[in-house]
């Protein structure tokens, strides 16, 4: 499995932009269905140490997860995802931010794409200005904490392979 993280060199919207990807050893099916329940994602989204508590979760254009992340030090940080694009098994397109009316909040591309027998799932984030990117990668740590959620993820999976917990 390998990880990368890094501000986009090539697209337009580089300098307002974070990729993050990461190979994981399961078919894309498995590795898109993490995200389409409530029951996957709490069980593996977000940095090392992190742990989710959800409001609210629907799962289709147009839904709403808003939940709460706990850090590992007590601070809670107030999120709210709604998705814009989903493409089973290929695509999930989102916005992030606080709450929904969220000035600042950022969108994402996921995509999950056959590696031979493993996925590759590709993490674009786009802030809507370079200084909102700036500053998440530097006083939020995005970069790292999108490679622990992605590591995460990775460990969720390989667990449900090797307990063949898969529903």
């Amino acid at each position: 499995m390998s990880t990368t993280g890094r501000a986009a060199p090539t697209s337009p919207a580089a300098d307002r932009e974070i990729v993050i990807d990461r190979v994981i050893d399961a078919p894309p099916e498995l590795v898109f269905e993490a995200f389409t329940a409530v029951r996957h994602l709490s069980q593996w989204w977000g940095p090392e140490g992190f742990t989710t508590t959800t409001r609210a979760f629907e799962f289709r254009v147009g839904g709403v997860w808003d939940f709460v992340m706990h850090g590992p030090d007590g601070t809670d940080y107030a999120e709210w995802i709604t998705w814009t694009e989903i493409t089973p098994p290929e695509r999930i397109a989102l916005l992030h931010g606080e709450s929904s009316d969220d000035p600042n909040a950022f969108e994402s591309l996921l995509t999950f794409t056959p590696h031979g027998r493993a996925t590759r799932i590709d993490m674009r984030t786009v802030f809507p200005t370079r200084a909102l990117r700036d500053d998440a990668i530097e006083k939020h740590g995005a970069i790292e904490g999108g490679r622990q959620t992605l590591g995460n993820l990775a460990a969720y999976i390989a667990e449900i392979i090797r307990t063949g917990a898969q529903e």
